[in-house]
């Protein structure tokens, strides 16, 4: 009998790791995004956007009470103990809501959850799942993305790559690989072979 999973999707900064999990979401995988889980941490009101201000100052606040996100990551990519810090603060309270999302799609129902989980490997995370996805790009690929589409500096850019692990060590650790280095139709045709693995992992 066919039964849930609960999978990682995981991948270096700028590696295409939103549109693969479209892709997915696409074929029916339920998507919860780490992102979205630790903005909703740090909202205005939220006791993680407190204590990340007591921690790292008022100097992270714009005037409208939110999170300035750029004036935080300069603090934090240039600094691996005040990322380890923002970590601290933010990770546990993300994984509370991943949790309860997760309860609440197998409640449902759902039969493949995709947990997007950008630090999946930096922070020890890979075995809690079924199977772990990793989306990759050369270095180069994706310093040129940064600079392209998001409007950094080639050295902060860098910079943002440098802080997580090389893809190397996470290509080791993962079930499957998807290799985001070309045109969107080979992307496409990669996420369709994954999901068919997926759909036979299940049986």
């Amino acid at each position: 009998m066919a039964h849930a999973l609960h999978l990682a999707l995981t991948g270096n900064i700028a590696s295409g790791k939103s549109t693969v999990a479209a892709l997915f979401a696409s074929h029916g995988a339920t998507i919860i995004d780490a992102d979205l889980l630790a903005r909703e941490a740090v909202a205005p009101g939220s006791p993680g956007l407190a204590a990340v201000v007591a921690h790292f100052g008022p100097a992270v606040l714009q005037p409208n009470g939110t999170l300035d996100r750029a004036a935080l990551r300069e603090q934090v990519f240039a600094d691996p103990a005040a990322r380890d810090a923002l970590n601290a603060i933010v990770h546990p309270d993300v994984r509370r809501r991943r949790e309860v999302a997760v309860q609440d799609a197998l409640a449902r129902g759902d039969q493949v959850i995709i947990s997007d989980i950008p630090l999946l490997f930096e922070v020890g995370l890979e075995q809690q799942f079924d199977g772990v996805i990793l989306v990759d790009a050369a270095p180069a690929v994706r310093l040129g993305r940064l600079v392209r589409d998001r409007g950094l500096s080639a050295e902060e850019a860098q910079r943002m790559i440098d802080a997580q692990w090389p893809s190397e060590r996470k290509r080791a650790g993962a079930t499957w690989i998807i290799d985001n280095d070309g045109p969107r139709e080979a992307l496409v045709t990669q996420v369709a072979a994954v999901w068919d693995a997926i759909e036979r992992a299940r049986r």
